[in-house]
């Protein structure tokens, strides 16, 4: 499993550090604590971000 730091996941998903962390504090996206570490599985995010996309595909 590939893990992402939140520096890392803010590149990935194209989001500052900030909006990561604001994120993460409200739970809108998947993450896990290592002690007081934040990190993300790459793969998790990746199906994630596929419901977002598909979240918001309007089909006719």
């Amino acid at each position: 499993m590939q893990r992402l730091t939140v520096k890392e996941a803010a590149m990935y998903i194209g989001a500052s550090e900030y909006k990561v962390y604001e994120m993460v504090r409200k739970k809108e996206i998947p993450h896990y604590r290592i002690g007081s570490k934040i990190l993300f599985s790459k793969s998790t995010i990746d199906q994630w971000l596929a419901q977002q996309e598909a979240a918001n595909c309007v089909t006719s």
